[in-house]
C-alpha cells in the first residue's frame, strides 16, 4: 500500500465533500440536531407528576401528609377534589396522573395509634411513570407514618425510641440521579454509529452510479488503498462530530466529563473505524446509494438504539437477546462513554471493551477490503 495513492483517493473524496454542501451539512448538522432533539426531549426523570387530592378528613395530620407531596419535586398538586367523581374525571382526561384519597378520621386514627388507610389512584397507561410514582408516593407515606409513630411515642412515654435501622443511601457517580447525565453520553455513541455508517455508505456506490468506478479500476490503485482513501476524509468528519458532541454535552447540557479527553478521542477513533467500515461495506456490496443508505440505517439505528443498553438495560432483556447484543459495537462504546463521563474511568478499566471495539473495526475493514477485491474481478 502506497501512501501517495491513498492520499490521492482521500483528496478526491475531500473535494467531492466540499463540492456537495448537502453531504457536508448532513455530516455536521444532523448529529448536532439529533443531539439537541434527543437530549432535550428524551428523559427518564419522573418529576412534577400532576396530583389531585381528595381530603375527606381536613385535619392537621392530613394537611401535613399533603404538604409532604407538595414539597416533593416528584409531585405537583393540580387541585383539591370534593368528590370521588372529580378524581375519576381528572384521571380520565389526563389532567392528573395520580389521585390521593385521605379518608375521614385519618388524623384521629393516627393520634390513637391505630392504622390509618390512604388510597392512591394511579393512571397506568404509562406503566413506567406509574410504577415510579407509586414508589415515590409509598416512600412519602411511609416516612409520614414513621414520623406519626415517633410523635405518638413521644407523647406517651416522654421520648421517642431510637429507630431499629439507620438507612443511609449514598449514590455514586450521579448523586442527583439526573437521567441526562446517563442519556447524553449514550446518545453520542448512538448518533456517531448512525452518522458514520450513513456517510460512507454512499462513497463506493456513488462511483458505480456515476460511471467513474471503471476509471478507478483501470488505475494502479489497489483495493486496500481505495478503501483507506475513502475512509480517511469521513474519519476526520467523524472526529469533528465527536468534538462537537462533547462541546454540546459540556456547555449546553451541563454533563461533566470526568475522564480524560484524550482517552475519549482515542476510544472514538477505534469506534469510528468500525462504524465507517460498516457503511463502506454496504456501499461495496449494494453498488446503489439508496440501497446502501437503507441497509446502513437498518443495521445501525435499531440495534444501536434498542440493543446497546442505551435505552433499556441489557440484563433485563431475554437471554438470547443478551447474547445477540455482544455483536452490537455500540454496546461497548455506550459503556465506555458512560464510564468516562460519570466514573472518570481510566485505561485499566476500559481496556476490555476497547479491545473488542478494535477487533470489530479491524474485522469490518478487512471484510470491506476483501469484498471490494472481489468486485474488481
Amino acid at each position: 500500500m502506497k501512501p501517495a495513492r491513498v492520499a490521492a483517493i482521500a483528496r478526491k473524496e475531500c473535494l467531492h465533500i466540499l463540492r456537495d454542501p448537502l453531504s457536508l451539512l448532513m455530516a455536521l448538522a444532523i448529529p448536532a440536531l439529533m443531539l439537541l432533539l434527543f437530549g432535550y426531549a428524551l428523559t427518564l426523570d419522573v418529576d412534577r407528576v400532576p396530583l389531585v387530592v381528595w381530603d375527606q378528613d381536613g385535619s392537621p395530620a392530613s394537611r401535613e401528609l399533603i404538604s409532604r407531596f407538595e414539597g416533593s419535586r416528584y409531585f405537583a398538586l393540580h387541585r383539591y377534589a370534593t368528590r370521588y367523581g372529580d378524581l375519576e374525571l381528572d384521571l380520565d382526561e389526563r389532567r392528573a396522573l395520580v389521585g390521593l384519597v385521605i379518608p375521614p378520621q385519618y388524623g384521629q386514627r393516627l393520634r390513637g395509634g391505630r392504622t390509618a388507610t390512604v388510597q392512591l389512584l394511579v393512571d397506568g397507561t404509562d406503566s413506567n411513570t406509574a410504577s415510579l410514582a407509586i414508589g415515590y408516593a409509598e416512600a412519602l407515606v411511609l416516612a409520614q407514618g414513621e414520623r406519626s409513630q415517633l410523635a405518638l411515642a413521644h407523647r406517651r412515654f416522654g421520648r421517642a425510641p431510637d429507630p431499629p435501622l439507620d438507612f443511609q443511601p449514598r449514590v455514586w457517580y450521579n448523586p442527583e440521579l439526573r437521567s441526562r447525565y446517563d442519556i447524553v453520553p449514550g446518545l453520542i455513541a448512538v448518533i456517531m454509529m448512525i452518522i458514520a455508517a450513513l456517510l460512507t455508505s454512499l462513497t463506493v456506490a456513488r462511483e458505480w452510479e456515476n460511471g467513474t468506478m471503471e476509471q478507478l479500476i483501470a488505475t494502479p490503485v489497489l483495493a486496500g488503498e481505495l478503501v483507506a482513501g475513502k475512509l480517511i476524509p469521513y474519519f476526520g468528519l467523524g472526529l469533528l462530530d465527536v468534538a462537537l458532541a462533547v462541546l454540546m454535552g459540556e456547555f449546553l447540557f451541563g454533563v461533566p466529563l470526568r475522564g480524560g479527553l484524550l482517552l475519549l478521542f482515542a476510544l472514538a477513533t477505534i469506534f469510528l473505524s468500525g462504524a465507517l467500515a460498516i457503511g463502506i461495506f454496504f456501499s461495496i456490496v449494494s453498488r446503489s446509494q439508496l440501497l446502501a443508505s437503507q441497509l446502513a440505517m437498518l443495521t445501525t439505528f435499531l440495534p444501536a438504539f434498542l440493543l446497546s443498553g442505551f435505552m433499556y438495560p441489557i440484563r433485563n432483556m431475554p437471554e438470547p437477546i443478551q447474547y445477540l447484543t455482544y455483536l452490537i459495537p455500540a454496546r461497548y462504546f455506550v459503556y465506555l462513554l458512560r464510564a468516562l463521563y460519570l466514573k472518570g474511568a481510566g485505561v485499566a478499566l476500559l481496556a476490555g471493551e476497547a479491545l473488542l471495539l478494535l477487533a470489530f473495526g479491524v474485522a469490518m475493514t478487512m471484510l470491506a477490503r476483501a469484498k471490494f477485491r472481489k468486485a474488481l474481478e
